[in-house]
C-alpha cells in the first residue's frame, strides 16, 4: 500500500449505464463548483462483483456545510462525523467528507471504541480510514478509473474480506465491523480473512459494549438483507451467535429453515417482519420453558413464559415492542392450532396473526411428525371451498357436527328480562 500513489484501473468491468443518474448529477455539480468527488465504498465494490448496488454513496474534498450550500435539498446528519444527504424525491445520496482515520486523530474512550473522529482529510486519507479494502475503492467518473490505495482490487479478485490496518485495532474500535465482514462474506461468497477470524473470541467478548438499540439496526441488516440463511450459517459457528441470542438453539433447523424462507420472500418482493425472526430464535427457549410449566396451556402461563424469554433477550438486541408482541402473539397461537379445537377454528382462522402462526407451524412441521400433519392439515383448510372445510372441521377428533343455529323469535314482552339477563 503506498498512500502517496495510488493505482489507477483502467481496465474494469462498471458500466457507466448502471450508475445511478442522481448520484453522477451529485458528482457533476461538485466538480463544476471546483471540489473533487468520487463515487466510492459499496456502490463501486458491487458494480465490480456485478452485483446491483441498493444505494450510491460520494466522498469529496467538500466540507459538510458547502455541500449543504450547494444543494438545496441537502441536510446534515450525524453527530461522530457530518455527513450530508441530498434528496432526489424517494431517493438519498449520502454525501461524504474525505476524512482522516490514523489512531492519533480517533478519540476513543476507555474501551478503545470510536466515540469521536472529526477530522478532515484528503482522498488518501479518507481511503486509510475505512475498514475493509473492498470498501475502500473510488471510481472516478470523469476519468472512467478505479482508484484504489488499499490494494481492494486485488482483494474482489481473490474474494477476500480483510481489514485496512491490524485487525486487532479495528475490531478493538468497532466490534460491530466483525458482523460486517460476515454480512459481506455471505452476499458476496467472500472467504473472511484468517487474522480476522482468529479475533473472534475477543470480539464476542467485547459486543456487550455495544448498545443493544445498535445492535438491532445490525440485527436487520444481517438477516434481512436477503441473504439471512449465509449470514445464520457462518454466524451460528462462532461465539458472536450467543453474545446476540443468548438463549437460542445454534443447531436449530427451525432458525436455518425460517431464514432460507425469508431470503425468498424478499427475493420476490413478499413483506416480511423482524417479528418472525425474532419469534423464531427464540423458540427454543420459549418452548423449554413453557414445557416446566404445569400449566403451560393456560393464557397466563403462556403470556408470562413469553415475556420471560423475551426479557431474556433483550440486554443483548433491543427487540422494539411492536416486535416482541408479534412474536409473543405467534407463540401463543401455536398450541390453539395444534389442539384444533373444532369450535375455535374459525375463530383462529379470522385472528390478526394467524398467517404468521401457520407459516410458523409449517416450518416446525420439519422437525416433528404431528406437527407436520397438522401444519398439512391447516393448509389444506385454507386451500378449500367453504363446505369443504366444514367437512374437514367435522371430521376432526371429538368433534360434534357445526349446525347452523336458528334464530328464536323475539318475545316482545320480554325485551327487558332478555336484556337484563345477558348482562348479567
Amino acid at each position: 500500500m503506498n498512500q502517496d500513489a495510488p493505482t489507477r484501473i483502467d481496465d474494469h468491468n462498471i458500466n457507466k449505464n448502471d450508475l445511478d443518474r442522481n448520484a453522477l448529477d451529485v458528482v457533476r455539480q461538485l466538480n463544476e463548483a471546483g471540489f473533487d468527488a468520487y463515487l466510492v465504498g459499496g456502490c463501486v465494490r458491487d458494480l465490480l462483483c456485478n452485483v446491483k448496488p441498493k444505494d450510491f454513496d460520494v466522498a469529496t474534498n467538500a466540507t459538510p456545510n458547502e455541500v449543504r450550500g450547494l444543494f438545496r435539498r441537502a441536510r446534515l446528519v450525524g453527530r461522530r462525523f457530518p455527513i450530508a444527504h441530498v434528496r432526489y424525491g424517494r431517493e438519498i445520496i449520502e454525501v461524504s467528507t474525505f476524512r482522516q482515520g490514523q489512531h492519533d486523530d480517533i478519540e476513543t474512550n476507555d474501551s478503545g471504541l470510536i466515540v469521536r473522529d472529526q477530522a478532515f482529510g484528503g482522498l488518501a486519507d479518507d481511503a486509510f480510514r475505512r475498514d475493509f479494502t473492498i470498501n475502500a475503492l473510488y471510481y472516478d467518473v470523469s476519468n472512467d478509473q478505479i482508484i484504489d490505495y488499499v490494494g481492494g482490487i486485488e482483494d474482489i479478485k481473490n474474494k477476500r474480506i480483510r481489514f485496512i490496518g491490524a485487525p486487532a485495532a479495528r475490531l478493538a474500535e468497532d466490534p460491530v465491523r466483525y458482523l460486517r465482514a460476515l454480512r459481506f462474506a455471505a452476499k458476496l461468497n467472500f472467504e473472511i480473512d484468517q487474522d480476522i477470524e482468529d479475533l473472534v473470541e475477543d470480539t464476542a467478548d467485547r459486543l456487550e459494549a455495544i448498545s443493544n438499540a445498535r445492535l438491532f439496526d445490525e440485527f436487520l441488516k444481517l438477516f434481512l438483507s436477503g441473504y439471512g440463511e449465509a449470514v445464520w450459517l457462518m454466524l451460528r459457528d462462532t461465539p458472536l451467535v450467543y453474545s446476540l441470542f443468548p438463549s437460542c438453539d445454534p443447531d436449530s433447523g427451525l432458525v436455518t429453515d425460517a431464514m432460507r424462507n425469508t431470503d425468498v420472500r424478499i427475493a420476490s418482493d413478499q413483506p416480511v417482519t423482524p417479528g418472525f425472526l425474532v419469534a423464531v430464535l427464540l423458540w427454543a427457549d420459549f418452548e423449554a420453558r413453557l414445557s416446566e410449566s404445569s400449566t403451560n396451556q393456560n393464557p397466563k402461563a403462556l403470556y408470562d413464559t413469553a415475556s420471560d424469554a423475551l426479557a431474556i433477550q433483550q440486554p443483548h438486541i433491543s427487540i422494539p415492542r411492536r416486535y416482541s408482541l408479534f412474536a409473543r402473539e405467534v407463540w401463543q397461537l401455536q398450541p390453539r392450532l395444534v389442539e384444533r379445537q373444532p369450535r375455535n377454528i374459525r375463530r383462529l382462522m379470522g385472528h390478526k396473526r394467524f398467517r404468521a402462526a401457520f407459516d410458523f407451524l409449517y416450518l416446525r412441521g420439519a422437525e416433528s411428525p404431528v406437527i407436520g400433519e397438522c401444519a398439512q392439515w391447516w393448509q389444506t383448510l385454507q386451500s378449500v371451498e367453504h363446505d369443504e372445510q366444514e367437512r374437514m372441521i367435522n371430521q376432526l377428533p371429538n368433534s360434534n357436527p357445526i349446525k347452523r343455529r336458528k334464530r328464536r323469535k323475539k318475545n316482545p314482552n320480554s325485551g327487558s328480562a332478555n336484556l337484563s339477563s345477558s348482562n348479567g
